[in-house]
């Protein structure tokens, strides 16, 4: 296993050196840099003011400022040997480390990732094994209209109505508006400070939870009753074992494999689809901050943050991997 997983480590650098060469390159191409950006800000300045255009060597030392002054291929090296150091330069947009910007904005995003997560495997995996022992029933047909209902509505549409009908006081004034506590929060009581985040975050992790555990549930209902099929399992019963024991412990470690494959999605699960969920509750996370660096060209957070999302994508997928094991000790990856 410690020789797969050195094989895996190794594998991920060649990886990952094309995926950041290929975002980089794409990304520097693009129109609109933020030296263009500059550039023309400062000329219309220039022109309003009467004065005259700008002197080539002050657009000089204005691409040398920007990192603009060498050809592509060398900046992406020196962009390589500055994040061997954590050291992905300054923000364009907030004109400061990047570093410090992830920093400020992780915590947000990572709080509703992880509990998310929890919510999504706590709730799916019993409600999966719920319907799996009871397809057919009325309670199996009519948690899966639910579930196809629920998955069936689009994160924003969610978000939309949730916050328009239980927080907009249009009909229910239930839950605050936006953000992740009152203006008040500091003087709040301990029990005060948990009540008032507690009711910020139930409207948007409701958006995280729904689209998740929905599939997942689906996916354990089906995953079980594969495996209640299989002539193992057959043998179990044959030998009178009561259905209990047939499910729980002989049936469902199999079936919880296929469940899985998404473990390890929880690394990188604050990064993707947080950003019409924090735009529409005003969370100011990941997602937002992608977005916004997107839209201002800020070149230097979008490759910390692509560089950082390849990177929790590719130790997810091993810790996935390593999980099997430990579900199903006969998988051998050697």
């Amino acid at each position: 296993m410690a020789k797969y997983v050195l094989r895996r480590l190794l594998l991920m650098v060649p990886t990952l050196l094309g995926v950041t060469f290929v975002c980089f390159l794409v990304i520097n191409l693009a129109p609109g840099s933020p030296f263009e950006q500059k550039l023309a800000a400062m000329k219309m300045l220039s022109v309003s003011s009467g004065g005259a255009q700008m002197p080539p060597a002050q657009i000089e030392e204005l691409k040398k400022q920007y990192g603009f002054d060498q050809p592509i291929h060398i900046r992406y090296l020196i962009w390589l040997k500055n994040i061997a150091t954590l050291n992905f330069g300054n923000s364009f947009k907030y004109e400061e480390p990047v570093i410090d910007v992830l920093l400020e904005k992780l915590p947000v995003s990572l709080q509703f990732g992880i509990a998310s997560v929890i919510l999504i495997y706590l709730i799916s995996i019993p409600l999966g094994i719920r319907k799996a022992v009871l397809e057919g029933s009325s309670f199996d047909v009519s948690t899966s209209v639910m579930l196809t209902l629920l998955y069936s509505v689009p994160p924003l549409i969610m978000a939309i109505l949730l916050r328009s009908y239980l927080a907009g006081g249009n009909f229910f004034s239930l839950f605050p508006v936006s953000e992740l506590y009152s203006d008040n929060y500091r003087e709040l009581t301990l029990m005060g400070k948990i009540g008032d985040r507690f009711m910020h975050f139930v409207l948007p992790l409701t958006c995280y939870v729904v689209n998740g555990f929905t599939v997942l549930t689906l996916l354990m209902k089906n995953s079980l009753l594969d495996e209640v099929k299989l002539d193992y399992v057959r043998t179990a019963r044959a030998k009178g074992l009561d259905e209990r024991n047939v499910i729980y412990k002989h049936a469902l470690r199999n079936a919880l494999i296929p469940i899985l494959t998404g473990l390890g999605s929880f690394l990188t699960l604050f990064f993707g689809g947080s950003i019409i969920i924090e735009q529409v509750f005003n969370l100011d996370g990941m997602g937002l901050l992608s977005i916004n660096a997107i839209f201002a060209r800020d070149y230097n957070v979008i490759m910390a943050l692509i560089f950082i999302q390849a990177v929790l994508s590719m130790i997810g997928r091993l810790i996935s991997d390593l999980t099997y094991v430990v579900v199903d000790p006969r998988i051998n990856f050697e």
